[in-house]
C-alpha cells in the first residue's frame, strides 16, 4: 500500500435513507454518491479519510438497504467521531446506526485515550478527536502518543503535528452569539479542524492552534447560507516542514436543483378558499420528512379558530409519525 501523504476531513455527510427538509432530489442516492467521490479521492490522492461526525441524519431506525450501500465504500477502521445526529441521547450507545459500524471496525472512533498516530513524508502525525457532548481537552502531551520512539525505531527529533477533530459550537469570528465554546490556544495541539457548523467558517488562529470549520458535504436546508455553500472536504499534505491545508470542492447540484422552491404568502381572504388553494399548491413541495407540510400548516393554521388548528396540527402530526414508521 502506498505512503499516505496526508489527510482528507469529510465533514457532516448527514446519510438517511428519506429526504431531509426540502430537498426534492433522490437524497439517499446523492449524498452516498458524495461520500463515494469523497472516500475514492481520499484513496487516489494517498490521504487518510476523517469523518468529522453527523455521518447519519437521524440517530437511528435508517433502513437496512441504506447500511448495505455504506459498507463497501468504508475502509476498516476509518477515522471519526460522533455527531449530535449520530446518537439519540448525549452519548452514542448500542442501538444508534453508528455503533453497528464501530462494532464492525468499519469506524474507528476517536477521544483523548485512543488517538491515531503514523508517519507521513517523514513527519509524525497525532490525530485525536472530542465527540458530541464531550470536552475538548485542556492540553494534550503528544510525546504520549509516540508509539515509534517507544519501540526504539527511527523518528526524527521534531514534535509530531498534532490534529484534533471536534463537533461543537464553536464561537469563530461571526458566530459568536449562537456558539457557546471559545477558540483558544490548547498547548500540544495544532490544528482543531470542527464539524456541526455547516458552513466554512475559514481559518482562525489562538496562539499556536489553528482552528478550521470546513461546512458539511450534504446541504439539508433551503436557506441563504444553503445557496452560497459550496460543498468542500478539507484536504492537509503533510511535510517536514508542516502541512499545507487545502479547501476541495466536491461534484455537486445547483442549489435550485436541489431545493423546492419557496411558495409566496397570500394575502389572506375567506379562511376556507385560501386554504384549499395553500393546500393544492403545497402538491408541489411534498417532502419525505414533512417540512413541508409542517411550514405549510405554520402559514396557514392562523386562519383557523385555535380549537380546529389545534384538531388539524394533531392529525398532521398523527399522519407524518406513521408515514415515516412506514419508510424506515
Amino acid at each position: 500500500m502506498p505512503e499516505e501523504k496526508g489527510l482528507l476531513f469529510i465533514g457532516d455527510p448527514h446519510l438517511s435513507s428519506r429526504a431531509p427538509g426540502f430537498r426534492k432530489d433522490d437524497y439517499p442516492a446523492t449524498i452516498l454518491e458524495k461520500l463515494r467521490w469523497s472516500l475514492n479521492y481520499a484513496r487516489e490522492n494517498h490521504l487518510r479519510p476523517i469523518l468529522l461526525g453527523d455521518l447519519f441524519d437521524f440517530p437511528r431506525d435508517n433502513a437496512n438497504w441504506l447500511i448495505v450501500r455504506l459498507l463497501p465504500l468504508l475502509e476498516d477502521e476509518t477515522l471519526a467521531i460522533y455527531g449530535n445526529h449520530d446518537c439519540k441521547e448525549n452519548a452514542l450507545d448500542e442501538n444508534d446506526t453508528l455503533s453497528i459500524l464501530v462494532h464492525a471496525n468499519k469506524i474507528r472512533l476517536l477521544d483523548e485515550s485512543r488517538v491515531w498516530s503514523g508517519v507521513m513524508d517523514g513527519r509524525e502525525v497525532v490525530v485525536g478527536g472530542t465527540s458530541w457532548g464531550q470536552k475538548l481537552p485542556e492540553s494534550f502531551d503528544p510525546e504520549a502518543a509516540r508509539p515509534l520512539q517507544r519501540l526504539g525505531l527511527s523518528v526524527r527529533e521534531i514534535a509530531p503535528l498534532v490534529f484534533w477533530i471536534c463537533h461543537h459550537d464553536l464561537k469563530f469570528p461571526g458566530q459568536e452569539e449562537f456558539t457557546r465554546i471559545d477558540c483558544r490556544e490548547i498547548p500540544g495541539i495544532d490544528f482543531i479542524i470542527n464539524g456541526h457548523i455547516h458552513r466554512d467558517m475559514g481559518r482562525f488562529q489562538t496562539g499556536k492552534t489553528t482552528w478550521l470549520n470546513p461546512g458539511n458535504i450534504s446541504r439539508l436546508s433551503r436557506k441563504d447560507s444553503s445557496r452560497t455553500h459550496i460543498p468542500s472536504l478539507l484536504r492537509a499534505d503533510i511535510s517536514q516542514a508542516g502541512c499545507e491545508l487545502t479547501r476541495i470542492a466536491i461534484p455537486h447540484q445547483p442549489y435550485d436543483e436541489v431545493f423546492h422552491p419557496q411558495t409566496g404568502e397570500q394575502a389572506p381572504s375567506e379562511a376556507g378558499s385560501i386554504f384549499i388553494q395553500a393546500l393544492a399548491n403545497f402538491e408541489s413541495i411534498r417532502t419525505a420528512s414533512g417540512a413541508g407540510l409542517r411550514a405549510f400548516l405554520d402559514a396557514n393554521l392562523a386562519q383557523f379558530e385555535p380549537k380546529i388548528a389545534t384538531e388539524i396540527q394533531s392529525l398532521a402530526e398523527e399522519v407524518l409519525q406513521n408515514a415515516q414508521s412506514t419508510n424506515k
